[in-house]
C-alpha cells in the first residue's frame, strides 16, 4: 500500500503529468499547439520539482496551478480529438476509438473543472463521496465520478453541486455530454453508413 501522503504529493501529480505529456503526443501534428503544450507540462514539472527540493506543503496556490494547467492541456487535446474524428471522411476503427477518446477526454475536462471550483470554493459539492475531512485522493475519485455521471446524464443525486457556479459548471457538462452524443456521435453514425452503403454497391 502507498502511503495517502506520498501518493497525494509525488505520485498523483506525476501521474498529472504524465498524462498530460500523452496528450501533448496527440496534438504533435500541430507545431504550435505542441509547443504550448509542452511548455505548460514543463512548468507543471517545475513547480512539483521546487515542492520536492524545497520540501514546502502542497499549498491549495500550487494546486490550483497545476491544476489549471491540466485543464487547459486536456482542453486542448480533446478539442484536437474530436476535430480530428469530425473531419474524417472514412469511418473506420481508428475513428471511432478516436470517438471513444473524445468523449472520455470530455469527462476529465468536467473533472479538472469541478476539482478547481472544489479547490477555490469550500464546500462547492456536498454528498456521500464529498466532504471535507476527506483527503485529495478520495475527493478526485468522488469528483471524478462525479463529472462522468454528470456527462453521462445519468444523476443519481449523491452528490450534489451547493453553490451557483458548481451547479452552472454541472450544467454545463451536461449539456457537452448530450451535444456529444446526439451532434458527433451522430454524424460519424452517418458517415459510417453512408460509407458502408458505397462499399456494397462496389
Amino acid at each position: 500500500m502507498v502511503p495517502i501522503q506520498l501518493f497525494n504529493t509525488i505520485l498523483l501529480p506525476l501521474f498529472f503529468s504524465l498524462g498530460a505529456l500523452a496528450g501533448v503526443l496527440i496534438v504533435s501534428k500541430n507545431r504550435k499547439t505542441m509547443w504550448f503544450c509542452i511548455g505548460l507540462f514543463l512548468i507543471s514539472i517545475i513547480i512539483l520539482s521546487g515542492l520536492l527540493i524545497l520540501q514546502e506543503p502542497d499549498n491549495t496556490r500550487n494546486k490550483l496551478i497545476r491544476f489549471f494547467i491540466y485543464f487547459i492541456i486536456n482542453i486542448v487535446v480533446t478539442w484536437h480529438i474530436i476535430k480530428q474524428v469530425w473531419k474524417e471522411k472514412v469511418v473506420d476503427r481508428k475513428v471511432i476509438v478516436g470517438l471513444i477518446a473524445g468523449y472520455i477526454s470530455l469527462g476529465f475536462v468536467g473533472f479538472y473543472l469541478f476539482v478547481a471550483i472544489d479547490l477555490l470554493y469550500v464546500d462547492a459539492f456536498t454528498g456521500v463521496y464529498i466532504h471535507q475531512d476527506l483527503d485529495l485522493k478520495h475527493l478526485n475519485d468522488g469528483l471524478l465520478y462525479y463529472s462522468f455521471i454528470t456527462l453521462l446524464t445519468i444523476g443519481y443525486g449523491d452528490i450534489v453541486p451547493a453553490i451557483p457556479i458548481a451547479q452552472k459548471a454541472t450544467i454545463l457538462i451536461g449539456l457537452i455530454g448530450q451535444f456529444y452524443v446526439t451532434i458527433v456521435t451522430a454524424i460519424i453514425v452517418t458517415k459510417y453508413i453512408n460509407y458502408s452503403i458505397l462499399n456494397m454497391d462496389k
